[in-house]
């Protein structure tokens, strides 16, 4: 009787596996032959696992048989259609936004982008194919005759537990020691299916070889299994085994490869390759495979579309064991509309930001795109400050106060490369004591730093706390910075200087445009019937929401401008629309801002007030409603004007 110390392992994670439809029908199946079968569970499992061995690579022959297999694992395990979530769609929007192409899209009065049937198809086919590949990659390994070395037991735990993963997340544990895990894969993962490495999976399946084996040994005789973990120590690695987890363990060996590794991504060397519009897309594609990258070109039908407008700049740096002339570590991505205009540049990190390490090598390449490098080098000097910011408190070293300000987005957000914020961000922040960083930043004793309206003095500096038009009335006139969350929810407060040059609407029109804003053909109508003084005043200007004027629930227009007359507000002259537009270049991204004034008759008879807000890298003026009934969330925010004392 061979030994059956692999399916008893396989038992031991699922003790109803020989009790499923697919092992029970391999068992009838037998039984019909005459074949005297056992009715013990690893032996059940034995037998199952033997078809699945002969179905799977008994074939190799026939492409088709392989084929058919791989559409049955699809229909089981990629996502379909109606399962993809809404908060995907959302992510397409931030794309399409941080790739500039925001205003090709229609957008509802809010600003949201309108995606048509036909680009949501478009995604939703891209989406299905790059986890059906990404699948493929593991099916096309384990019947491949390189895995012909592992036990038909260990495959099956591996495919099936990978099947069960999905995207990857690397971080830094407590003792700052670099950690990975997989997050849980549901029917609304998006993400691909994990990044097939034969290394880190050959590890894996001999440690838990070793370790399934040692399980049938009694007890007093079982040993520890070879470390083989060049990070964990002894203790570390057992504790891990003991898991008998694939994805934990895998996620451990991935992070240890070199091109995984912190370490590995500290080496910087490596070489530029250029793939030239009309290229073919298969040694792009080729190059990426077995990385845990977001990157969309990933996939074979991207690629080539992407291919089809334009060159592509990909920089590889070496692996720890590479020759110098084999770089094979994908790093930066630069794709280009054409020869010479930069459509977008991605890294590695989380959400295709850059990984901490590469800044150098991509400031020396945007130089050789001119002006086209010159608009991304304000977001390449932002990662370069974090990471040098990173590194300081890695070191305990203290922070100036020019790196808080930065770091706390005081004077103007961080930019980066990717769709998203860049995670250290947040990373960073979370090891901050705000108490002793808030004097520093805003040069003030912390006496002068109020936290509730009862700390308000004629001294207040900053005010972080509740926010209504009582706790206005209460501000001295010294007053810099007003926050209702410190310090991602800014209160929107200054002083505003209009420009005497504008004096019509075509001025308006024409310095909006110059400064690159963008404006709404609504706005642009409301712009023609717009009074302009032409003169210099000034205007204290203020924010509060819907909720902050006692509305809970919201309300209608006309009973939100009566409110703020009634706390002493005073409604904004129309002018201040394109005024605020103008001076408000710092607004963060996904702030609406509606100006409270006397509302104008738009095109087709609709009362419209003008409205600011930031879409990625786009301001924008737009408009809202301003019909007396119309009504309006409790988190929507309006700028009234300070009355002068």
């Amino acid at each position: 009787m061979p030994e059956r110390f692999g399916e008893q392992f396989l038992h031991q994670q699922d003790p109803e596996l020989h009790i499923t439809q697919p092992v029970e029908h391999e068992k009838e199946r037998l039984e019909r032959k005459g074949e005297e079968i056992s009715q013990k569970p690893a032996e059940k499992i034995a037998d199952w696992l033997e078809l699945l061995e002969r179905t799977h690579t008994g074939h190799r022959d026939k492409p088709e048989v392989l084929e058919r297999i791989k559409q049955s694992y699809h229909k089981q395990y990629v996502i379909k259609s109606e399962n993809i979530p809404e908060n995907y769609w959302d992510l397409q929007r931030r794309i399409i936004v941080s790739e500039g192409r925001g205003g090709d899209f229609e957008k509802n009065e809010e600003g949201k982008i309108l995606i048509p049937d036909e680009v949501k198809q478009q995604a939703e086919q891209v989406l299905i194919s790059d986890q059906e590949k990404s699948l493929d990659k593991w099916v096309d390994y384990l019947t491949s005759p390189d895995a012909d070395v592992y036990p038909t037991w260990a495959k099956y735990w591996a495919f099936i537990s990978m099947v069960k993963m999905g995207k990857l997340e690397k971080k830094e544990d407590e003792n700052g020691n670099e950690t990975a895990r997989f997050q849980k894969r549901t029917k609304d993962t998006v993400s691909s299916f994990p990044p097939l490495n034969a290394a880190a999976l050959a590890m894996t399946i001999s440690a838990i070889e070793e370790k399934a084996r040692e399980k049938q040994k009694p007890k007093l005789k079982r040993g520890n299994i070879e470390n083989k973990s060049i990070k964990l120590n002894d203790k570390e690695f057992q504790s891990l085994l003991s898991t008998e987890n694939f994805s934990k363990i895998y996620s451990q060996f991935l992070i240890e490869m070199p091109e995984y590794s912190t370490e590995g991504l500290k080496n910087i060397k490596g070489e530029w390759v250029k793939f030239t519009q009309g290229s073919s897309e298969a040694t792009i594609v080729k190059s990426l495979e077995g990385h845990p990258l977001e990157w969309c070109i990933r996939n074979p039908d991207t690629a080539k579309s992407y291919l089809q407008g334009g060159d592509f700049h990909l920089f590889y740096s070496y692996a720890k064991d590479d020759e110098p002339d084999n770089p094979t570590v994908p790093r930066i991505a630069i794709r280009m509309e054409g020869q010479d205009k930069i459509a977008e540049v991605r890294g590695i990190a989380a959400d295709q930001n850059f990984d901490p390490y590469i800044a150098p090598v991509l400031d020396k390449k945007l130089k050789e795109f001119g002006q086209e490098g010159e608009r991304y080098q304000k977001a390449s000097a932002d990662m370069k400050k974090l990471t040098a910011i990173s590194e300081k408190m890695e070191k305990d070293q203290k922070l100036a106060k020019d790196d808080l300000i930065f770091l706390y987005e005081i004077d103007g957000r961080i930019d980066g490369f990717g769709y998203q914020k860049d995670p250290r961000i947040k990373e960073v922040l979370s090891k901050r004591n705000l108490q002793e960083d808030l004097p520093i930043i805003f040069e003030c004793q912390s006496s002068q730093i109020a936290l509730s309206k009862e700390q308000i003095t004629k001294d207040t500096i900053t005010y972080i706390g509740e926010w209504t038009p009582e706790i206005l009335n209460l501000m001295p006139e010294n007053v810099k910075y007003i926050y209702e969350k410190f310090p991602d929810k800014k209160v929107f407060w200054r002083t505003i200087e209009t420009n005497s040059n504008i004096k019509n609407a075509k001025d308006a029109e024409d310095i909006l445009e110059q400064q690159r804003f963008k404006i709404y053909d609504y706005a642009k109508e409301m712009l023609k019937k717009t009074i302009f003084s032409g003169e210099k005043q000034k205007y204290k200007v203020v924010s509060f929401s819907v909720e902050s004027l006692g509305f809970s629930n919201g309300a209608k227009y006309k009973d939100i401008i009566a409110k703020a007359k009634e706390f002493g507000l005073e409604l904004c002259p129309a002018e201040l629309g394109p005024q605020l537009r103008l001076q408000y270049k710092d607004q963060p991204n996904n702030e609406y801002l509606r100006v409270g004034m006397e509302p104008i008759v738009g095109s087709g008879g609709c009362l419209r007030v003008f409205r600011l807000f930031r879409d990625g890298s786009e301001l924008w003026l737009g408009s809202g409603d301003g019909d007396p009934g119309d009504v309006w969330d409790a988190d929507d925010r309006f700028v009234f004007v300070r009355p002068r004392k």
